[in-house]
């Protein structure tokens, strides 16, 4: 006999699971399994990733940090002790984490209200943040519940991506025109800056030099090799020290950086500040760990490398301790500078190792190297990012293909717009498990018949002409059987057998798609027996699951009704029921099969 040799896709599919001596220290440090694995040849690939990625390390956590509401040198803390952690920990070979422009309106909306305008005690709460998102993706990863981010599905989650982007925008356009706004919430920031505006406070040197970086930074978007957030924001610190423009038109800039690196601290709050936080860090962890799950799949399927999403949740969670305790704040992996990394040639996690160890460098021999970076810079680059958050032609097919799940991204969107990004967030998942409550609470179900040209029995609704076999009802339930569909399950049970055509002898459960049960559905099934007993009628089962078989032989309900009126198909149980009251059916279909 001829086999077929395996497709090489396949293998190397199969190859990319995770390796066989990738167990014990090395299944908890997968940084450590590369490491004793390292090649030669991915040296000088991952330095020179390193050094590109530094060039955009930079700028984007400062200005993801000035979003936040922070301080701009808290957005290198949070990237440099983070990328070190995950570096070991992380499974992801080339995920870049950080800062991230998704999580600065939530970190912002959690933590200013109680910060008072004070920036240390914005920054004390913003580590305690980072420590309490961490605890529960750690603890999240140990329990193996990665599934839980299958919360969010793609409808909520461009809800949610459209309302942060447009937060983010409206957040940081005063910044843009060289003004600022002290506000919460983003109508009342679109009000302030609109009347900003109107009130004569925009600077134009100020909106030139910021608008300028925009548009370098969105022109070179497209050219993959070329550092465009550098380019741009290069660019424009060196026309303002060399203009002299921070002086003579007053434009602001970020200023000397604190020389020397992040320490270890515990940051000190009472316990009302950290009851207050907790809700958005989970909003957190579930939010970075859903961005980080979803970049880490794809790009392990490019490198071919094995990710469990459980270490990828505890990799994450450390990752965020670390910067918590190292005066940073939440962090996530980046859907932006993890393909400059890839672009760049990076290998393996020392492309991360090598960009935290260069930013510490500039912070402990050239802190004052970015004294004139424009503030208004570092908004255009949060602007950028938030550009490309947008999901608009997504949206459009959602409103083509499924429509409440239209409506639930728009509910989303909303949600964040006006209540800010946690409680938004929250309100969507509420709909969309309401959602699939009411799919189970309330699921589809049909009176099945033989259409001709057709195999099988069809929902008469589809074929009104499909014909019926008298005294036999065939009955489809398209849902688990549980506590809060039982009744339903009764009521539409019996309702087609009294709306049967002919006097009901057999009344046949289509079981197929009910792939679980419950003990109130079990009692339910045993009253409906009863009921249809007394009526002469028998409650019968086809393609019924082996587990929810086993589930009914467990309660008693298979030796009550008997095993010989479970059958494996609908066609077993038609002629089984043609046996025992032989009625005029004229059917090709069935006397084909049974000769």
């Amino acid at each position: 006999m001829q086999t077929q040799s395996p497709n090489p896709k396949n293998q190397t599919l199969l190859r990319a699971g995770c390796p066989a001596d990738q167990q014990g220290i090395f299944r908890w440090m997968p940084g450590l399994y590369v490491l004793r694995h390292y090649q030669r040849g991915w040296l000088l690939p991952d330095l020179a990733a390193g050094l590109v990625l530094t060039a955009v390390l930079v700028p984007v956590g400062m200005a993801y940090a000035e979003a936040g509401g922070l301080p701009a040198i808290y957005g290198l803390y949070a990237t440099i002790i983070p990328l070190l952690v995950y570096a070991l920990f992380g499974p992801s070979r080339i995920l870049v984490i950080g800062p991230d422009s998704s999580l600065a309106p939530m970190i912002a909306a959690a933590v200013l209200p109680f910060a008072a305008s004070n920036p240390q005690q914005a920054v004390t709460l913003a580590a305690m943040l980072a420590i309490l998102a961490g605890l529960f993706g750690v603890a999240a990863g140990l329990l193996r519940l990665g599934f839980i981010t299958d919360l969010l599905a793609k409808s909520i989650r461009y809800g949610y991506l459209n309302g942060i982007a447009l937060t983010v925008i409206v957040s940081q356009l005063p910044k843009l025109f060289g003004f600022s706004v002290k506000a919460d919430g983003l109508f009342e920031r679109a009000a302030g800056f609109v009347s900003g505006v109107l009130a004569g406070k925009v600077n134009w040197v100020t909106l030139l030099l910021g608008g300028s970086t925009l548009v370098v930074i969105l022109l070179l978007k497209r050219f993959k090799r070329i550092p465009g957030v550098l380019v741009a924001v290069g660019g424009s610190t060196l026309a303002v020290a060399l203009l002299g423009l921070e002086k003579s038109a007053g434009v602001a800039v970020l200023g000397d950086l604190p020389q020397g690196l992040p320490t270890f601290s515990i940051p000190i709050i009472n316990l009302e500040q950290i009851a207050a936080l907790v809700t958005a860090a989970l909003a957190i962890a579930v939010v970075s760990f859903a961005d980080t799950s979803v970049l880490s799949r794809v790009y392990s399927a490019k490198t071919r490398t094995y990710v469990n999403p459980n270490q990828e949740m505890i990799g994450l969670g450390l990752a965020n301790l670390a910067s918590g305790f190292f005066q940073g704040f939440p962090i996530s992996s980046s859907a932006s500078r993890t393909p400059v990394a890839e672009a760049s040639g990076s290998k393996t996690q020392l492309t991360g190792v090598v960009g935290a160890i260069a930013i510490a460098l500039l912070l402990v021999y050239a802190p004052t190297l970015l004294h004139s970076l424009p503030i208004a810079a570092l908004a255009a680059v949060v602007i950028a990012s938030a550009f490309g958050m947008f999901e608009i032609s997504d949206l459009r097919r959602l409103y083509q293909i499924q429509r409440w799940e239209f409506w639930l991204s728009i509910a989303a969107f909303l949600g964040v717009a006006v209540l800010g990004p946690v409680p938004g967030m929250m309100i969507a998942i509420g709909i969309a498990l309401a959602e699939f409550i009411w799919d189970a609470w309330r699921p589809h179900y049909a009176i099945l018949g033989r259409a001709d040209g057709v195999r099988g029995f069809h929902d008469l609704k589809r074929y009104p002409d499909a014909r019926l076999i008298p005294g036999l009802v065939l009955f489809r339930w398209d849902a688990p059987l549980f506590f809060a569909n039982a009744e339903q399950f009764r009521e539409v049970a019996l309702e087609a057998v009294s709306h049967a055509l002919t006097p009901t002898n057999w009344l046949v459960v289509a079981a197929e798609p009910v792939t679980s049960i419950d003990v109130t559905a079990v009692d339910m099934l045993n009253e409906l027996d009863d009921t249809l007993q007394a009526a002469g009628i028998e409650l019968v089962f086809a393609e019924m699951k082996d587990p929810v078989k086993d589930k009914l032989k467990r309660f008693g309900v298979f030796k009550k009704l008997g095993e010989q009126l479970f059958f494996h198909t609908i066609d077993e149980a038609v002629r089984a029921y043609l046996e025992v009251y032989p009625t005029p059916w004229d059917d090709w279909e069935t006397r084909q099969a049974w000769g």
